[in-house]
């Protein structure tokens, strides 16, 4: 567990209203470095840090930290549930390799409005939209398929 981490971890635990203990922290601090984890690999990398602890109680505490805002949970169709750090008011979307399932971030292009709003709502009361943009990593592409992206950012065929 890297020190310098570790009270800023603790800190925004408190500041949510939850209990600091060593797992919490040590979950808080791999999801923010790993960037878009499974629960597997997390676990992996709380029992690095802090020896045994069940899957179980990871489950239970990536829900505590995603219903009090501190992780993002991302669910790419046809694969595992994510979690990320960028959490909150950081409203970004993703890309998703349909081969190897890799995610990237890509944030929001300043100044264009995105698809945030349906044309109708039927009646929800919408409070967040979610855009996934699917295609193929650089490592699954096959070469000499570049393509140019078009004017609204989307590639061409």
């Amino acid at each position: 567990m890297t020190a310098s981490r570790t009270p800023a971890a603790a800190a925004e635990l408190r500041g949510a209203g939850l209990r600091v203990t060593a797992a919490r922290v040590a979950l808080l601090d791999t999801v923010r470095q790993g960037g878009h984890l499974d629960v597997e690999t997390i676990a992996g990398g709380v029992r690095e840090r802090v020896g045994h602890i069940s899957l179980q109680a990871v489950y239970a505490a990536l829900h505590a930290l995603t219903a009090a805002g501190l992780v993002r949970r991302i669910e790419p169709a046809g694969g595992p549930a994510r979690f990320e750090g960028r959490a909150g008011d950081d409203h970004h979307h993703h890309l998703v390799c349909r081969e190897c399932g890799a995610v990237t971030d890509v944030d929001r292009v300043a100044g264009r409005a995105a698809c945030l709003e349906p044309a109708q709502a039927a009646g929800y009361l919408i409070d967040e939209a979610d855009v996934t943009f699917w295609g193929l990593c650089p490592a699954c592409r096959p070469h000499g398929t570049e393509r140019e992206p078009t004017e609204q950012g989307v590639t061409a065929p």
